[in-house]
């Protein structure tokens, strides 16, 4: 429980028993992203945070037990679940972009409570089955894979297209391989480190710069997630005439950021991604489920809950061996 930036203790579990249209899922693993650093740093933007707090967004688990009004055979079903907590009735949410929802905006592990817990109870409907034999440890990072196929889905990279991917983190990496499923004539990954140059080749990278190189300018589709103003302006740089960027990062507020004149002169087609939608969701899940979606790679450390002021830490502080860290509760 954070009660208020900086301040976090353990607390004993109760679980909350499902209601009418809610299950109650038995939590696997649980990651930590920098968006929960900002929660727990109270950097978090006003309205996108409520304390005191369980975070945790990014999680995986089975189905215990479910309310009225939800089918039975998800129980002991393996899930993961989709965070922002939609109205479903607003104009946004018809149209499928419940990400948009105007009702305002609720999402587990910020305003409502997270999965940092034994259990955690949510409305049956942002659930997402997994396959029976699903690595659970795995699943567990299928939400910030869903956030990046939002991302592809708004790329539209064909076949044969020439791709780059901005970014080396877990998102960027996600980039990759969601990119490399769709068959591209070139796959460039553009870092700011080296060490994540192996790893880009692995997941489908036909080739790795550093962002001090000299790069090229004539790919089809550029997807960014590194989250800086400069890797935004990089990314559009990669692009021909015409070429499509897909933004994904949200750098600090107020920076300076692409031209506007650049975009318009060169016909740039400019798509941006926050959360992930139910097709989005519905999308990384079946990545997933096919063998072409392999998250593993980026986990380096879990450990058990009781040592969330160790992994708080780890997350954000810039060693190259930090990749993802789960917890264990």
């Amino acid at each position: 429980m954070i009660d208020s930036p900086g301040q976090h203790r353990l607390v004993a579990h109760e679980p909350v028993a499902p209601g009418a249209g809610q299950a109650l899922v038995k939590v696997h693993a649980v990651g930590i992203c920098g968006s929960d650093r900002e929660v727990y740093q109270g950097n978090r933007p006003e309205g996108y945070v409520r304390y005191p707090l369980t975070p945790g967004h990014e999680w995986s688990g089975v189905v215990e037990a479910v309310g009225d009004d939800v089918p039975a055979s998800l129980v002991g079903r393996k899930v993961v679940g989709e965070g922002f907590r939609n109205c479903q009735v607003c104009d946004r949410c018809h149209a499928g972009e419940t990400t948009l929802c105007t009702a305002g905006y609720e999402e587990t592990g910020f305003t409502q409570p997270g999965a940092m817990a034994t259990t955690l109870t949510l409305p049956a409907r942002l659930l997402h089955v997994l396959p029976d034999d699903a690595d659970l440890t795995a699943a567990a990072l299928l939400e910030p894979a869903a956030c990046i196929a939002a991302a592809a889905l708004k790329a539209q990279a064909l076949p044969g297209q020439r791709v780059a991917v901005v970014g080396t983190g877990t998102l960027g990496m996600f980039a990759v391989q969601f990119l490399a499923a769709a068959s591209p004539a070139e796959l460039l990954v553009v870092g700011s480190r080296d060490e994540r140059a192996a790893m880009a080749r692995q997941f489908g990278a036909s080739d790795f710069k550093l962002r001090t190189e000299e790069l090229p300018d004539d790919f089809d589709v550029v997807i960014e997630t590194a989250g800086s103003a400069s890797a935004a302006r990089t990314a559009a740089a990669l692009l021909r005439r015409g070429g499509r960027l897909v933004l994904t990062g949200i750098p600090a507020a107020g920076a300076d950021g692409l031209d506007p004149t650049d975009l318009v002169v060169r016909q740039l087609e400019v798509q941006t991604v926050f959360g992930a939608a139910p097709d989005a969701w519905a999308h990384a899940v079946r990545m997933f489920g096919a063998g072409l979606l392999d998250p593993m790679p980026l986990v380096t450390h879990e450990v058990p809950l009781e040592r969330f002021d160790e992994a708080i830490e780890w997350v954000g502080a810039g060693d190259p061996k930090v990749g993802k860290v789960l917890l264990r509760p």
